[in-house]
């Protein structure tokens, strides 16, 4: 006997409860490490491959070619706008997170989303980054995230959602704290 799988918003939400389940019996299937390795390209130009990760308590190998992320940079900064620059990927890794992050924990609860739509803006100044600017940050000033999500559900319950999905993203995390990262040089 075969049971039919409920699907809302794209996501198994049987699947998904079972890897809650799965992980509250073993926490330690929570603990994954990315990977990703990058090469310059020329100019303002780098590629950068993501296959392996090691996460559910085992090496991962469900991808049997790496997931390639273009950079670049645009004319006025000296690129030749073949893909986004790395903070703008730096807004698409945060706009990527909230909405996985919004539709699995609506699916969750029972929430059906038609649409959603997010607008991201990120503030940099870069006389920091061409050492003009000891004082500044190099880093984004501020990001402004602007949602517009199509539901039945009613709006309360929309904005507690979207107020727990940013108290749970990784990448809004990672934006919002400081994070050890060690950068060596090799060879």
């Amino acid at each position: 006997m075969t049971t039919a799988t409920i699907e809302r918003n794209g996501i198994d939400t049987d699947r998904l409860v079972a890897t809650i389940e799965a992980i509250e019996r073993d926490p330690s299937l929570a603990h994954f490490n990315f990977r990703a390795a990058s090469a310059w390209q020329g100019g303002a130009r780098s590629r950068t491959a993501i296959q392996g990760f090691y996460g559910a308590g085992r090496e991962d190998d469900s991808r049997p070619r790496p997931l390639v992320l273009e950079g670049d940079e645009p004319p006025v900064l000296l690129g030749s706008n073949t893909a986004p620059n790395a903070v703008e990927t730096v807004l698409h890794a945060l706009a990527s997170c909230l909405t996985v992050g919004f539709v699995y924990n609506a699916a969750a609860r029972g929430i059906d989303v038609r649409a959603m739509d997010l607008d991201l803006e990120g503030d940099i100044d870069l006389r920091p980054f061409l050492g003009l600017d000891d004082e500044e940050r190099p880093g984004f000033k501020r990001i402004d995230v602007r949602y517009r999500v199509d539901t039945d559900a009613p709006r309360e319950q929309v904005e507690e959602l979207c107020a727990y999905v940013q108290r749970t993203s990784p990448v809004l995390d990672v934006l919002a704290k400081p994070v050890p990262v060690s950068v060596s040089l090799e060879g």
